[in-house]
């Protein structure tokens, strides 16, 4: 992946130009997508990559007109956010982007690490095969490429985990790991470049587990992700136990 030529441009500035050329970079263009669907992707890729930073108060009048849309697609675009847990109503009636601490950060990968490797079992025998082949080939290719990229990670991890998630068979226990998940996403985004090497390697053994379709080797492999992920906060932030 290029360096960005736009690299010097405030983050506010590259989403506007990002939506505008998604978008066809006209009124007409715009008017063939969604626009509270490019204001998702452009908002959800400020905060993931600290744009809008835990605890960034957003104001929709100015955002709407940085990204270049109305504020009713921008307003639908943060309610979608919100409900995957990213951002929360604030005092009066602005959005905040949420702000995850670490304690509330080691508290939910302990209840990930509770509910996920059984989830995983669950979704062991539905987890079409040419899936998981689809991930291992995006883990090669993360771990193959000569620089890192963050969004590549990003969707890699997703990929995974998401097939748990939605093979799961259980609604309930699918949207708590979303949440979960959103909560613990959110945290990790500043330490995400040191986890490449151990995610991937985890996340293959996972994969391997899975296709072999052994219930107690999935629980092992999932639980030791997660708690490799604790451990690794612990140390990181100098943490006791």
């Amino acid at each position: 992946m290029r360096p960005d030529p736009r690299s010097d441009e405030t983050g506010e500035e590259q989403a506007k130009v990002s939506v505008t050329e998604e978008s066809g970079g006209s009124a007409a263009g715009r008017g063939s997508h969604s626009l509270p669907a490019l204001a998702y992707n452009a908002v959800s890729d400020m905060i993931r990559h600290r744009k809008l930073s835990g605890g960034h108060v957003i104001v929709e009048a100015r955002l709407a007109e940085t990204l270049g849309v109305s504020r009713t697609p921008l307003r639908e675009a943060l309610q979608r956010l919100e409900g995957e847990g990213l951002v929360h109503k604030g005092e009066g009636r602005n959005y905040v982007v949420r702000h995850v601490d670490i304690g509330e950060y080691i508290q939910s990968l302990k209840l990930r690490l509770l509910i996920e490797p059984e989830a995983a079992v669950q979704a062991m025998g539905s987890i079409p095969r040419r899936k998981l082949i689809e991930v291992r080939r995006e883990i090669d290719e993360l771990m193959g490429a000569t620089s890192y990229h963050t969004d590549a990670h990003w969707f890699s991890d997703d990929h995974l985990h998401g097939l748990i998630i939605d093979h799961c068979g259980n609604d309930v226990m699918a949207q708590v790991l979303r949440n979960l998940r959103a909560t613990t996403r959110l945290f990790e985004i500043g330490q995400l470049k040191d986890r490449l090497t151990p995610d991937s390697t985890e996340h293959l053994m996972i994969i391997d587990a899975l296709q072999r379709q052994d219930a107690n080797d999935v629980r092992r492999t999932v639980a030791n992700h997660i708690v490799s992920l604790i451990d690794f906060a612990r140390k990181h932030l100098n943490m006791a136990d």
